[in-house]
């Protein structure tokens, strides 16, 4: 069941779609990186299992339909995110971008990419 956003999350998506989508350039080689895209995440609403209150989660699909990322809004304000890359590191062989994390609240984000070795 897709669900509506409310007005206040909405801005918050935004904020964390442009953080990933930065980070990601940052690690990907130029015009390489996907474009994680707001329009192509899809809400439904969740219950948070140790409070039962609710909350809401994002699925990404890639073109396949299977599931490359989400983002998830938990009943205490918080949230997280991941979107996979599945890169060559542009500038060192020994590593491979794995994926971008994103997590915080409306009053912080942090983000971060995975990486794991390459082979070689």
């Amino acid at each position: 069941m897709v669900a509506a956003l409310p007005a206040e999350l909405e801005a918050q998506v935004l904020r964390v779609v442009a953080a990933l989508n930065d980070e990601a350039a940052r690690f990907t080689a130029d015009g390489k990186s996907p474009q994680i895209a707001r329009t192509a995440l899809e809400f439904t609403r969740v219950i948070d299992p140790g409070n039962q209150l609710p909350g809401f989660e994002g699925i990404w699909r890639n073109a396949a339909a299977e599931r490359c990322g989400s983002l998830t809004f938990n009943s205490d304000g918080s949230f997280y995110a991941e979107y996979d890359l599945f890169f060559p590191h542009p500038t060192d062989a020994r590593w491979f971008v794995e994926m971008v994390t994103a997590w915080g609240r409306a009053d912080s984000l942090r983000v971060e990419v995975q990486m794991i070795p390459g082979l070689e």
